[in-house]
């Protein structure tokens, strides 16, 4: 079906709401036939859309979703839709569609149920006409093959369009496409359908989390210059105990946050205080300050640099000096526009007197910020005497600010609560149904993208309403200060929180202070003295690290990990889970796959049973282990890895970690040390050493083979196999076979790190690329030797890189077969030279780590049957979840392992059998000792006291 859309330009559209100013018409107008093109662009049912217009911003809407432009001839609605109709036929349209662009309720869903229902009845020859909410005009037309149509919109347009079309003609009523938007009064009748519309919004973005910030509210001065009638927070001097709150006193209380699990130090502050009190200037000046926000930068950079925690600045109104200032010390700023209402600033309205909430002022700085590239909140305040009109006013201004730069995070809608001894001590509070209508209409305006947040602790027991009317933040919420702002209003419990948000169908979630979307362009949005602290607290989605656990460092699972509350209905990533154990994933794509990784909370804990399911069923009641021991012949490498701390230069080095090469003879001796301790293999890698030809690795293996000839030699990354080959002139097929032919048994899945090559130009630039080391790994398999599959995680990938990266493994094994194992590897940071530049994250969070087995059981299967986890990596305690969410092998009983040891970890380099052995008994299975191709294995030499393992 051809849709036929004529759109007025948005200048001169909808008149009829003259209690808005025209600009605030014309964004919204704009808004209106965004969400009616994107409905038509999402629908299966609509194969073209026509754009009748002539205005500039409507031919960019439609060239971006690719729409044929149709020129407006000039004279009223039905000559339009004349011209359009004209188009389409001549174009070959047979059914054709009809449609107004007035909507904020109308979405693919409506559409593809109105088309549905008129192609249901069968009716081919018959058009059909869909009434207003009045019942007297019509919205939209729907018109079979090759019948004449004379178009008459206007009032009382559905009779005459009736008449024209004949008795045969149907009525299909839709809910949605009946409420267009003409007058204010018809936003309060469409409201059902624009609470809808803005949670669909809400969750094409953010899905089924909501996120808060866990902060630190710290008040660095309540003097101010302005008067506001409703506030508390302000005070003057004599009333405070101190005018500014010392620097030190800040880190304090700031390491005291960090503690507690803040990731955000809010700096609240009356605006220019010096500007009115002498007390202020007394204290700036005695303490080395030109002004108030010269105290604030001071501040903020000790936070970051000596706290670790990552500053927000509300500082008020500032000049682009200012905010350039403010700017490489902070992760995001903000400013409450409250309202562009001039008229609130008036005598006897709450901001009389002070001049700092004049709209112009307030608009000047946000515009700033969005030219210097400032993560930026901005909000309104409902119930202080504006009106609707006003508040939608107040939202196209801040739409329109973002659509030009792109700044605006999020959008706080705070309702008015009357404080005792303030002018508005007797002021009535915002009514529950004015912040609802007033978040579901800055979800409709403002769009997916941008948060819209609530606070919870001005609306308890109201929470589930805020989120059913599209938020999907709570904002700053603090375990250790109370908000200075609304004192009489405690903070929630965050597990009260969490469960309220459950109620509402969603998973709470913790996040930074500045977005994920922002934080991913981080080189546009934030200084780069700010991103090292930042990426330490972010985890891969971008939000913020749940706990404490390090990979490679930590040794306990975090009080309370993976606890949930239920929550009300079923999630989409239950039903994706569902979907895998019924049908499988193989016909899941990046995107989905992706989406698993964000499993939080009761999600969490579904796909980790899903995957023990699938673990249960391809492996049964057994756990199994390899008695092997690790050599790595040189650290030496001419590579530079930027993940690497093992590789080193040929230079002399000072401390533990010098350069070595190990003589053949020592190899020989380590291998024989192997046997005489019960291993069945010997894993061989080590960097690439400028002397290192493909002959060296052929000499390894006759070295090995010398000491202990039946020894499975399990040897050599695939940029090792790829430098052999080309040193010796030779095909890869060749090289692998000559490799084969000289004892080589099998090859490590490593030098994978992440498959895509965007990351790996951070990570490795000068290694194999992703399809250099699969074509070695897919050669290795046709050549009759079998690999391991491995991905390093946690470090400037995303989960999007992590969904490629199994695919890749998966499409690999379909073709060949040839991997035995999936491994997964977490980025283990400390002594990583890209994480101590502060250009990496932190590695996985722990449920990162643990999702990565369970995803990859789920992607994997049947194809790859092993998943294997580390204890060097996740910790026992961190390994046995692992095992309980898809892993079936415990990996190696490595000795001599440095790789993992040299970037930091910590767990050390033993593990008995009869640890092991508890593992096992902890979970229900038994131990089963296997050989590296995954054969159980002769047990008779198997030691009995210690292995040394990494």
């Amino acid at each position: 079906m051809t849709a036929i859309v004529p759109i007025k330009p948005f200048g001169a559209a909808k008149s009829r709401l003259e209690q808005m100013a025209p600009d605030a018409r014309a964004v919204l107008a704009a808004r209106m036939a965004t969400l009616t093109l994107d409905a038509l662009a999402d629908s299966a049912c609509i194969e073209r859309v026509l754009v009748v217009s002539e205005g500039v911003d409507i031919a960019a809407l439609a060239t971006a979703r690719g729409f044929p432009l149709v020129p407006d001839p000039g004279e009223g609605l039905n000559a339009a839709y004349a011209a359009g109709l004209a188009a389409a036929r001549a174009g070959g349209a047979e059914h054709v569609l009809l449609l107004h662009a007035d909507f904020l309720t109308v979405d693919s869903r409506a559409i593809t149920e109105l088309v549905s229902s008129y192609t249901r009845l069968g009716r081919e020859t018959a058009a059909a006409l869909v009434p207003c909410k009045e019942g007297s005009g019509t919205n939209a037309v729907l018109l079979p093959p090759g019948m004449a149509f004379t178009p008459m919109f206007g009032t009382g347009s559905l009779a005459r369009h009736r008449a024209q079309l004949g008795q045969s003609a149907l009525i299909l009523e839709s809910a949605a496409l009946a409420q267009d938007i003409d007058q204010l009064s018809d936003l309060d009748g469409a409201m059902e359908q624009i609470l809808r519309r803005a949670r669909a919004l809400r969750d094409a973005s953010f899905g089924d989390i909501v996120t808060y910030s866990p902060k630190l509210f710290l008040p660095l001065t309540q003097m101010c210059r302005d008067v506001c009638h409703y506030c508390t927070f302000a005070k003057t001097p004599g009333h405070l105990a101190q005018p500014f709150i010392p620097v030190a006193e800040a880190v304090e209380q700031a390491r005291a946050g960090l503690a507690q699990g803040c990731k955000e130090a809010l700096l609240t502050l009356g605006e220019k205080p010096e500007l009115r009190y002498a007390a202020a200037r007394q204290w700036l000046d005695a303490h080395g300050y030109g002004s108030t926000l010269d105290y604030v930068a001071d501040v903020a950079r000790a936070l970051r640099d000596e706290a670790g925690i990552l500053p927000h600045i509300n500082a008020g109104c500032m000049n682009a000096g200012e905010l350039a200032m403010l700017r490489p010390v902070c992760a995001s700023m903000g400013l409450m526009l409250e309202s562009t209402s001039p008229r609130l600033c008036e005598k006897g309205g709450p901001h009389y007197g002070s001049p700092d909430k004049d709209p112009g002022a307030r608009l000047a700085t946000l515009e700033e910020a969005g030219r210097q590239s400032i993560p930026f909140t901005t909000g309104l305040l409902i119930g202080i005497g504006e009106t609707r009109a006003e508040r939608i006013e107040t939202l196209a201004a801040i739409r329109r600010l973002h659509e030009r730069y792109g700044h605006i995070q999020e959008v706080i809608v705070q309702n008015f609560l009357p404080k005792p001894d303030t002018k508005m001590a007797d002021h009535p509070p915002a009514p529950l149904e004015e912040l609802v209508w007033t978040i579901a209409m800055a979800r409709v305006m403002l769009g997916p993208e941008i948060s819209i947040q609530a606070p919870p602790n001005l609306n308890a027991g109201q929470l589930e309403a805020l989120v059913n009317a599209g938020i999907n933040d709570w904002g700053g919420v603090s375990p250790l200060t109370p908000d200075f702002v609304n004192p009489e209003a405690p903070w929630p419990e965050i597990a009260e929180l969490a469960q309220a948000t459950a109620r509402a169908g969603k998973v709470l979630a913790p996040r930074l202070t500045i977005y994920p979307a922002w934080l991913a362009d981080s080189a546009r949005w934030l200084d780069p003295a700010m991103r090292a602290p930042v990426l330490r607290l972010a985890d891969g989605a971008g939000l913020a690290r749940e706990d404490g656990w390090v990979s490679g460092r930590s040794q306990h699972v975090p009080t309370g990990f993976a606890d949930h509350f239920a929550v009300s209905g079923k999630s989409r990533i239950e039903w994706l889970a569902e979907e895998m154990l019924e049908y499988g994933a193989d016909e899941l794509g990046t995107a989905e796959i992706a989406e698993l990784f964000d499993a939080r909370g009761r999600d969490f804990q579904v796909l980790s049973e899903a995957a023990d399911e699938l673990r249960a069923a391809a492996k049964g009641d057994v756990a199994t282990y390899v008695v092997n021991r690790n050599i790595n012949y040189t650290n030496i490498c001419t590579y530079r890895c930027t993940f690497c701390a093992f590789s080193k230069g040929t230079r002399k080095h000072e401390g533990a970690e010098r350069p070595y090469l190990l003589e053949m003879e020592e190899i020989g001796r380590r291998v024989i040390e192997a046997r005489a301790r019960g291993a069945s293999e010997v894993c061989l890698q080590g960097g690439i050493h400028p002397g290192f030809t493909g002959e060296t690795y052929l000499s390894i293996l006759q070295a090995v083979k010398r000491a202990v000839p039946d020894m499975h030699v399990h040897a050599f990354s695939p940029l090792e196999i790829r430098h052999g080959a080309d040193s010796m002139g030779m095909a890869l097929d060749d090289y692998l076979a000559l490799l084969r032919d000289h004892g080589l048994g099998s090859l490590p899945g490593t030098a994978a790190e992440i498959l895509h090559d965007p990351v790996r130009a951070t990570l490795c630039a000068d290694k194999v690329s992703t399809g250099e080391w699969l074509e070695v790994i897919e050669t290795a398999h046709r050549t009759g030797l079998r690999t391991t599959s491995t991905i390093m995680f946690g470090h400037v990938d995303s989960y999007r890189d992590w969904a490629i990266h199994l695919l890749q493994l998966r499409n690999l094994q379909m073709r060949t077969g040839g991997i035995t194992e999936f491994v997964p590897l977490p980025f283990v940071a400390h002594e990583a030279p890209l994480y101590k530049r502060g250009q990496a994250r932190r590695g996985p969070t722990l449920r990162e780590a643990v999702l990565m087995h369970a995803v990859g059981r789920l992607v994997l299967y049947p194809w790859i049957g092993n998943v294997q986890a580390s204890w060097v990596k996740l910790g026992r305690e961190g390994m046995e979840l692992a095992l309980r969410a898809g892993a079936n092998d415990l990996g190696g009983t490595l000795m001599d392992e440095s790789i993992t040891r040299a970037a930091g970890a910590t767990h050390g380099q033993e593990m008995t059998v009869a640890d092991m052995q508890a593992m096992a008994d902890s979970l229900g299975r038994r131990l089963v000792r296997r050989t590296t191709l995954y054969d159980t294995a002769d047990t008779r030499s198997a030691p009995q006291g210690i292995l040394h393992a990494f």
